[in-house]
């Protein structure tokens, strides 16, 4: 028998074979179909976790299977290595973030190679390489020309540990870094944008070319897009200036009593009177302070501050008071909205708190509200009132209903147009830190914003620097980098001195893979549009919003600059789910605290606090440091291999659901990669498998195969069909490592392992393995005899024939219980199967002077015969 399996020496050694005869260089062979195999690429933070090792897997076995069904793929792997982890690490480890960031990369990539994965390193891409990020320059510089990138002040979410701007995506529900984790504050700074919203409609409805998506990420986005129908109305101010609104609910302009603006919006300081600049400035500060979810949660107490001012509302002329109130925002809509308190909650509160007028315009059927008396907001149907010319209409937004027929009605007036409205807000680019990538710009006193030439790029980032603590990006203190000359003009100018936003980086990646070592060009044209777009993309749920929505955005871009005929970047994606540990939790506790690794609990029957004795709760979590239940996938690769551990990641559960990790299944994946080495090398060993080197695929069956020969033939094919069908469809690898399973099982329990049919069996056994467990795979393959990679061999073919069953195995019960089995033909009907069980030798045994009173018959299972 051949060598006992020994994972550590088997993946050493294919890794090396597959490094020198560049297995997994992209096959260029346009005669083939492609396939477009990406997994989100990570960031460089210098140890894989196991949520890497389970996308990257995930991915690898689907560039494996369609490489082996003929397909030319492109599978490659590159770093996200810009951001605030880097620098942070410079200031607080004094190491230069270029450094810190390409030891990672190193790191990783030896981490990557060690799991077997099937990556086109040739073209490996890192994006605080200036070969890239010069590129990224000209990108931005692309949205310059084309009137999609401005900069403007505003008010903005700074994060103050890392002490930068963050776009609102990167603000979480709790108004909170999505990095730090710092409660976010709000700074008016002057910013560079990316104007996304003009895409937000095509961004919005190309959601529908996305039937390859999940269902709740394209809700997500269309939700954070937020598409809203209604009408622009612009009320007059006491000093003739126009106040715009956008409103979802026109039909009740005839119930607004008050006018509301954001404490930011540009008229207040006109609008405000002698008496209550004093207030007026008071609040602006305070709302200042806050943060967007703190000023719009629903459930603080409403503050505000009269203008002492007053609107004109253009369609009964009435005098209206104007307040400025923080939960109205100046980056959404115009920033100042038109309250009807008497049907929005909000604005009721808002009025009652104030002493406002309430003036019901919808009364609801068999109702009738009055606006003095009323303890909430009205929100639903009924029919209009105190509304002019809609009085008596049905209220609602339906066809002919009172929204639509407002709308109308403001048209044909001149007072005001419908409109739809998006929640989207363009995208805020700027950070204020050194590791990022350089806005390619000169600010020229005389020529204003320039950009830097295409043959100056890239604006490289310059290395002597100080990191003596965050706030202003170190590049603002370097004179001779700053100090240029207007590219126009000549005239003594000056850089910009903010980066770009990281996720400017991942925008875009997925299209320099398709060319990445072209030092001419973003990508040649031909060869994007050729491989784009992305077959199969994998990655996390957390990136819905951020990552997809912008890579969908730049995709669209790069598509109107004539670059690609491409709509969407990414046909099919898979969020796959979180990789879970055993930890351990005091209820009691807070913070980082109140978790117990594992390994600390002595009685897992009954867990307690190792510190104070209080009983704890087990639960799964997602790994991480701070819960103690990470595993480290070096760790499993050095004691079971990374074949087991690509096994495990894939059996364990559905690869969109959260994984729970367990030794024990670990083990059993390790015991089962034993069995099949087992069953292949004895095998391999035999008479038999002479016979089949070379000629597997074309060995000549046997014209009348035997029943136990029919039965392995059987097996084979079914796993062929259910693997395929697993990996076809929506990804179900761990039914199909089950299959794997059965099919290991019935080549060990097989009755005919001299036979042509048992040598089908062990080949294709190990090439369905193959993408699976590549390392173990390739050694039974030359163990067989057999010449090349199995990497490189097509994957097996259905015979569908072979599905068919001839015969059956009848079982025979007697008053129900079982006594012995039969053969019969497949096609039996039910009269048929009680003839073949009445002749049967177990009848006669059993029912041998007795009198048969019924006989029950299921078809393709068994026949009761009850007796006395």
């Amino acid at each position: 028998m051949a060598d006992k399996y020994t994972p550590a020496a088997i993946e050493e050694k294919w890794q090396q074979v597959w490094a020198e005869q560049g297995l997994d260089k992209t096959d260029e062979d346009a005669s083939k179909p492609k396939f477009y195999a990406l997994s989100m690429f990570p960031y460089p933070s210098g140890n894989l976790h196991m949520g890497h090792v389970r996308n990257y897997t995930i991915t690898d076995v689907i560039a494996r299977v369609r490489r082996m069904q003929g397909y030319r793929v492109l599978h490659p792997m590159g770093w996200d290595a810009f951001g605030l982890p880097a620098e942070n690490a410079a200031i607080d480890r004094g190491i230069h973030p270029a450094k810190w960031t390409y030891q990672n990369i190193d790191q990783m990539r030896a981490q990557l190679q060690q799991l077997g994965l099937s990556y086109d390193w040739d073209r490996e891409v890192a994006t605080c390489s200036p070969d890239y990020y010069k590129w990224t320059q000209w990108s931005f510089i692309q949205f310059l020309k084309a009137g999609l990138a401005y900069q403007k002040e505003a008010a903005v979410n700074w994060d103050p540990i890392d002490q930068t701007v963050l776009a609102n995506e990167q603000v979480d529900s709790e108004g909170k870094s999505w990095r730090s984790g710092a409660k976010v504050e709000r700074k008016l700074l002057k910013q560079w944008f990316l104007k996304i919203t003009d895409y937000a409609d095509e961004l919005l409805q190309d959601l529908d070319k996305l039937p390859g998506w999940p269902e709740r990420v394209r809700l997500m986005q269309e939700n954070w897009i937020g598409k809203s129908t209604g009408a622009k109305v612009v009320f007059t101010t006491e000093q003739g200036d126009d106040l715009e609104v956008f409103t979802t609910r026109p039909d009740t302009l005839w119930g607004a009593t008050f006018m509301v603006l954001s404490p930011e919006h540009p008229l207040v300081e006109k609008l405000t009177t002698a008496e209550q600049k004093e207030a007026i400035a008071t609040y602006q500060a305070e709302a200042a302070a806050k943060s967007d979810i703190d000023r719009t949660d629903e459930g603080k107490e409403k503050s505000g501050v009269w203008t002492g001012s007053y609107a004109i509302n253009p369609v009964n002329g009435a005098k209206i008071p104007i307040w400025i109130a923080d939960y109205v925002l100046m980056g959404y809509g115009t920033g100042a909205i038109m309250a009807v308190p008497a049907h929005d909650q909000r604005d009721f509160e808002f009025a009652r708190k104030f002493n406002l007028e309430v003036r019901v315009v919808v009364q609801p059927e068999g109702d009738t509200l009055d606006g003095a008396t009323i303890a909430e907001a009205w929100p639903g149907e009924g029919v209009m009132v105190h509304s002019g010319p809609l009085d008596g209409i049905p209220a609602g937004k339906g066809e002919g209903q009172s929204v639509e027929q407002a709308i109308a009605w403001l048209e044909a007036e001149g007072k005001g147009s419908g409109q739809d409205n998006f929640r989207l807000r363009d995208w805020l680019i700027s950070r204020q830190r050194y590791w990022g990538v350089p806005i390619p710009v000169i600010h020229c006193p005389s020529c204003g914003t320039v950009p830097v030439p295409d043959e100056q790029l890239p604006v490289e980032l310059p290395e002597n620097v100080e990191f003596s603590g965050r706030g202003a990006s170190p590049l603002s203190q370097l004179g001779d980098w700053v100090n240029v000359p207007c590219p126009t003009c000549g005239e003594a100018a000056k850089r910009e001195t903010d980066t770009m936003d990281t996720f400017i980086d991942s925008s875009w990646y997925f299209l320099r893979f398709t060319d990445a070592n072209n030092d001419g060009a973003i990508f040649d044209s031909a060869k994007a549009n050729d491989w784009m777009p992305v077959d199969q993309y994998v990655g996390g749920i957390e990136h819905a919003i951020l990552h997809l929505l912008y890579s969908r955005f730049f995709t669209k871009v790069l598509r109107d600059r004539g670059l690609i005929n491409i709509d969407e970047p990414f046909s099919r994606l898979l969020t796959q789910g979180m990789v879970q540990g055993l930890t351990y939790m005091n209820p009691n506790k807070g913070g980082k605290d109140k978790w117990v690794p594992s390994e600390l609990v002595a009685n897992p029957d009954d867990p307690r606090d190792p510190e104070t004795g209080e009983p704890l709760q087990r639960l799964y979590a997602t790994m991480s440091k701070s819960k103690g239940n990470g595993v480290a996938p070096s760790d499993v690769i050095s004691q079971y291999g990374a074949d087991t551990a690509r096994m495990f990641i894939l059996f364990k559960a559905p690869p969109e659901k959260d994984l729970e990790w367990d030794a024990a299944d670990v083990e059993g994946q390790y015991r089962f990669l034993n069995r099949v080495w087992r069953l292949v090398t004895e095998f391999a060993e035999s008479p038999a498998a002479t016979k089949s080197v070379g000629a597997h695929d074309r060995t000549p069956l046997p014209e009348n195969l035997s029943k136990a020969e029919k039965d392995v033939r059987r097996a084979i094919h079914i796993a062929i069909k259910e693997i395929s069908e697993d990996i076809e469809g929506d990804y179900q690898f761990n039914t199909a490592v089950s299959e794997l399973m059965k099919l290991s099982n019935a080549l060990t329990d097989a009755k005919c392992k001299d036979s042509p049919v048992y040598a089908e069996g062990i080949h294709t056994l190990v090439k369905l393995i193959a993408p699976f467990a590549p390392h173990i795979a390739d050694e039974l393959w030359s163990q067989l005899g057999q010449t090349g990679s199995i990497h490189q061999q097509g994957w097996p073919i259905l015979d569908e024939s072979a599905l068919v069953a001839d015969e059956i195995t009848l079982v025979i019960q007697i008053m129900g219980k079982t006594r012995g089995t039969i053969e019969v033909p497949a096609d039996s009907d039910k009269a048929a199967l009680e003839k073949y069980a009445r002749e049967s030798y177990i009848a006669q045994k059993y029912l041998d002077g007795k009198e048969i009173i019924k006989v029950i018959v299921v078809p393709g299972k068994l026949v009761n015969f009850v007796a006395k």
